[in-house]
Formats: C-alpha cells, sequence, structure tokens
C-alpha cells in the first residue's frame, strides 16, 4: 500500500463507501515515508496495510475495514467474486494481468494505476457497464444506437425537475483487459493527421516499454546502467513505431526524466491520480456519469491527462460485419 493506493483508500473511506479490503504481503521501508501520510518511522520493517488500517479508520469509522496480507497473486479467481470493484495500483504489467483475468472471470471491475515521479496512469476494464447522463431534453428524439465503437445508447427515459424536460440517456460501454489494451493501436482519430499524432503523449510509450522491459528483463525497473539504458531506449523506439508516431515526439529529454522517475512517488501526483480513480470508481458504483475508457495517462510536469481509448481494431461502425 504506496502512496496512490493511500490516496485512493483515503478519498473512497471518506466518501463513506461500505466496506473496503486492503491487501499488501509487503513491508514499510523507509523509502516509504516520503509520501505515505498513514505511516511514520514507527512502522519501518511492519507490514504495509496492517500498519496503514488504524490511521484509515479514523477517517470514516462507518466503513468496515478488513486487512489482508497474503500476496495478490496467490488468489483463486473466486477471491475477487466477494468483491463489487478490484483496484490494482503500482504492480508489474504480468501481475496486473493475472488480476484482471480473476475479475473478468468471475465479472468483477478492474481498475489499475501507477505513479512514477511527474507520471502516471489510470487504466479501467468494467467489462461491459451501463451507466445514466441526465440532460435537457432536445427537440431532437435521441436514437438508440452506437455512438462509437465502445459506446451504444441503449435506452431513454424523461422526467420533469424544476418545470424542465429533463432526458435521462442510458449508454453502456465496452471494455477489455489491460493485455488487449497494451498491444491495441490507436484509434483513427488520434493518428488521422500528423497534428493529432504530436498530440500523443510520449508517456504511452515509455509505459508500454517499461511493462516490456520488465517482461524480458524479469527486473521490476531498469538501472542507471548504460545497458538498461539503451536496452529501454531500443524498446521505446520500436514501441513509438507501433503506435505509429512521429519519432521526433520521443524526445531523449523526456527519455531521461521517466527514467529519472520511475519508481518513485510524489504526493501532489498521486494525489491527483487518486482523487480521479475514487472519482470514477464512485461514478461507475452509482451508474452515473461517463467513465474512464480506458486509458488516462498524467504527465504533471505538462499538467496534462488525456484519456485514450485503446482497443482491438473492429470495422467501421456504418460497415456490416461479414457472417
Amino acid at each position: 500500500m504506496k502512496a496512490l493506493a493511500n490516496e485512493i483508500a483515503k478519498n473512497l473511506v471518506l466518501a463513506g463507501i461500505g466496506s473496503l479490503t486492503i491487501l499488501d504481503d509487503q513491508v514499510i521501508t523507509e523509502e516509504d515515508l516520503g509520501s505515505q501520510f498513514f505511516i511514520s518511522e514507527l512502522h519501518v520493517g511492519m507490514n504495509r496495510a496492517t500498519a496503514a488500517v488504524a490511521q484509515v479508520r479514523t477517517l470514516n469509522p462507518r466503513v468496515a475495514l478488513t486487512v489482508d496480507t497474503e500476496s495478490i497473486l496467490l488468489k483463486p479467481p473466486e477471491f475477487y467474486s466477494m468483491f463489487d470493484m478490484i483496484i490494482a495500483t503500482d504492480l508489474d504489467l504480468t501481475s496486473l494481468s493475472t488480476i484482471n483475468a480473476s475479475c473478468r472471470f468471475v465479472n468483477k471491475p478492474f481498475y489499475a494505476a501507477g505513479s512514477h515521479g511527474f507520471y502516471g496512469f489510470i487504466f479501467a476494464d468494467l467489462i461491459t457497464h451501463d451507466y445514466v447522463i441526465e440532460r435537457e431534453k432536445s427537440n431532437v428524439p435521441t436514437q438508440l444506437k452506437p455512438e462509437t465503437v465502445t459506446r451504444t445508447i441503449i435506452a431513454t427515459n424523461t422526467k420533469k425537475e424544476n418545470g424542465k424536460h429533463i432526458e435521462m440517456v442510458t449508454k453502456r460501454e465496452l471494455y477489455w483487459p489491460i493485455n488487449l489494451a497494451n498491444t491495441s493501436p490507436l484509434q483513427p482519430e488520434n493518428i488521422s493527421s500528423r497534428r493529432r499524432k504530436m498530440q500523443v503523449p510520449p508517456l504511452l510509450t515509455c509505459l508500454r516499454a517499461l511493462w516490456e522491459f520488465q517482461n524480458l528483463s524479469g527486473r521490476a525497473l531498469p538501472t542507471h546502467s548504460h545497458q538498461d539504458l539503451q536496452f529501454f531506449t531500443t524498446l521505446a523506439t520500436e514501441k513509438h513505431k507501433e503506435l505509429q508516431l512521429p519519432s521526433e515526439t520521443l524526445k531523449s529529454e523526456f527519455l531521461r526524466s521517466f527514467l529519472q522517475n520511475v519508481g518513485s512517488e510524489i504526493a501532489p501526483v498521486t494525489a491527483f491520480l487518486g482523487g480521479q480513480l475514487a472519482q470514477d470508481v464512485i461514478n461507475v458504483l452509482g451508474q452515473r456519469e461517463q467513465p474512464i475508457q480506458n486509458f488516462l495517462l498524467f504527465d504533471s510536469e505538462n499538467s496534462k491527462g488525456p484519456v485514450y481509448a485503446l482497443h482491438p481494431i473492429f470495422p467501421p461502425l456504418d460497415e456490416p460485419v461479414a457472417a
């Protein structure tokens, strides 16, 4: 339970969710003290979840808290069936994919998030999610039809509120697991022109390169050795090409900055990510508002947090699918 998990737990508990299970099998080190507000020097050497739970409970005693100190990778898929939502933070792609697959097996929504200094991400796989948005009713009837490859309007209803006719539109979003999202291309609207390609942040490239580094090297993070730096640069260059992005947007300055930040925690960044993820979770549980679809990237140096829908390629909506 590192800084990002602290922020998510804080926001969910303050929002008054019914119960929260905190799972972490790692112990607190001195490095954890810099950005985690539920622990102190007295907790060094203790399990992270066990040490944090007392402070989490003071935020809202009405929330039922449970601590689990077993490795998440030892949990069978059935373990996840007791929860409404599963959130995994600061894990490698293999671990995230394993948890995501288990969640899909028992049909439970899944979030993943991670922070690396000035940078971070949020990923959502809600499998299939219905939600309602409210808007002032238009003179033009709302049609029940697909809006995008992932989103379809499935129902409408109306109500009168403060003398106005309000339309309640039910939409359905389709999602894909993180292992597919990680290998999926950017959508045509993101790469339809050079200007749009230039707007895609190199953070997406570097996250994919980091996960590939972890997969190939068997190590969590690259060191500052010349060999690791060269290997990571090669991986990032390949991932950038796969995304069909201009080579000039993957600058050596950004690569250097990302590698200097990887694995570190900065409180304002984890606060932003934790707030965004917790708010999305609350909206999803209440089936209100458009959820994240499906990758949010946060670059605090440039104060940008774009969301990209990364999913396998499908035929255009107006093109019939062959039987």
